[in-house]
This record gives structure tokens, sequence and C-alpha cells, in this order.
């Protein structure tokens, strides 16, 4: 049975969920953690439902092996296609998903225009159709799919120019419309915010939503309800799983993490996760 110093389990497609880790990291850093990115399947963004939630499922079956106390669906893309699916396959697990921000950039755009990146999956989802019928009432939303950026932040390439021009064809048409904020609705993004701030110029004041710190936020709100946050006050582990290559993972730490941490490759085997 879990208990307050088992580990966080958090999963992604890919390195994106690294950016809630941090946060995670920076709020509670008594928690220890357990990360799994997918990379042997990345990216999500254009597979279908069905391969997205039973990635989902057995993920989420090996990360509660590992005594994962709570569960972090830290991918947009999975969170649209597999949070409803998971609740009902786990209900006595508590599962914490990625929303697209669209509620706060609503409520403090000045302009009314409002721009999100995502991947197809998270635009297609019911999820993404919810929040917006809920919040961008009077709002106009500019959407865009990136594509190919999930691979190159994969890669480490944050700065490059292939990176540039991905988020150049995004970007200027939508600053063009006059857009005042942007919604990184997939969690690699946060990793190029630097170059996305370079981009949109200091001038146009646009302001770029990371929903990390929230999702890490809600976390340690479930975690305390439930008696579960370790105060042990010691800085907690973090083991990190990966379906694709481990030193490759490894290589990207300090620059997407700012530190290291045991890294271990898995085998998916007949639809489940195997060491």
């Amino acid at each position: 049975m879990p208990s307050p110093t088992s580990p966080i389990g958090i999963f992604d497609s890919g390195v994106g969920g690294i950016s809630v880790l941090r946060a995670i990291r920076e709020q509670m850093p008594a928690e220890s953690v357990s990360y799994f990115g997918d990379q042997g399947h990345v990216p999500y963004g254009s597979r279908s439902l069905e391969e997205i939630q039973s990635f989902s499922e057995a993920i989420t079956r090996f990360l509660l092996e590992h005594e994962a106390k709570i569960i972090v669906v830290a991918c947009n893309t999975a969170s649209a296609a597999a949070l409803k699916y998971l609740r009902e396959k786990f209900p006595d697990v508590q599962f914490v998903g990625m929303e697209p921000a669209v509620k706060p950039a609503a409520e403090h755009t000045h302009t009314g225009k409002v721009g999100v990146l995502a991947t197809p999956a998270t635009f297609q989802g019911a999820l993404y159709a919810s929040v917006v019928e809920r919040f961008a009432n009077g709002v106009e939303l500019f959407q865009s799919t990136c594509p190919g950026l999930v691979q190159q932040i994969e890669h480490g390439n944050l700065h490059g120019r292939e990176t540039r021009r991905i988020l150049e064809e995004a970007l200027l048409p939508m600053l063009e419309k006059n857009i005042d904020t942007v919604v990184l609705g997939c969690t690699h993004y946060p990793f190029v915010i630097p170059l996305i701030q370079r981009i949109v110029g200091d001038a146009k004041r646009v302001r770029v939503i990371d929903p990390a710190p929230a999702v890490a936020r809600q976390t340690g709100r479930l975690l305390e309800a439930e008696g579960m946050r370790n105060l042990s006050g010691q800085r907690g582990d973090v083991r990190f799983y990966t379906s694709g290559d481990p030193e490759a993972l490894r290589s990207l730490l300090p620059m997407l993490l700012g530190e290291m941490g045991d890294v271990a490759e898995v085998k998916w085997s007949n639809g489940h996760v195997v060491r």
C-alpha cells in the first residue's frame, strides 16, 4: 500500500512531462517521483484514441506496481484521450491531468484574442471542446498544431533554426491578429518559452501561460487532502523509466530539469510494460 513516502507517478509520451516534474520539484522538494517517458511511442498527438488509452492504462499499472501514491498524466494528449478512461478503470486512484489553460487566458486577455498551441489529438478531444465552451465566450482563439515541434524538443533542440521556424509559422500569423496571450497546450512546449518570448518580442506584451505550476499545486492539494504529503524535510529521489533510449534521456536531464536521476529502460511486450 502507498504511504506518504511513496513516490508521485508521472507519465508523458516523452520528455514533455518533465516540465510538470520540474514544477513539482520546486513546490514539493521532499516528494520522490517515478517518471515514465514513453519515448518508444512518441509523439502521441497523431495516434488513435484507443492506442493512447491502451498505453496510458499499461503505464498506470506499471507506476502503481512501483507504489505510486498518485498519478499525474503530464501529457495533454493523454489527458484528452484517456483521463476519463483511467478514472473509470482505476476508481481508487487519484489522477491529475492536463487541461489547456483557456480559462486563465480568457480571464486575462485585453484584446480578446488568444493563441493556443497544442497537438491535433488535444484539439480534437472532448476535453478541449468542453473547456472552450465553458470559458472562451467572447474570446477569439487561434490554434496551431506546431507540426514537428515535439520531436525537436525530444532531441533537445530548444533554440535551433528548425524549432524557430516551426514556432514562427505558428505565432507570426497569430501576432498579426493581435493576440496578447499564448496558451501552451502540450507539456513539451514550456521548454521553448524563451524562444517563444524572443519571437513575440517584448513590445508585443504577449503573456505565455505555462500550466505546469498549477498542475503541481493541484497535485499537492490532493495529497494534502489524503494525508499523503511527504513532510520528511529531506529531498526526494527521482527515478526515470523510458521505453526509448535511456542514454538519450539521461543526456537531456541537466538541460530540461537541472538535475540527474536514475534512468532505467523498459520494454513493451504484448501491451504491457516490463523491465
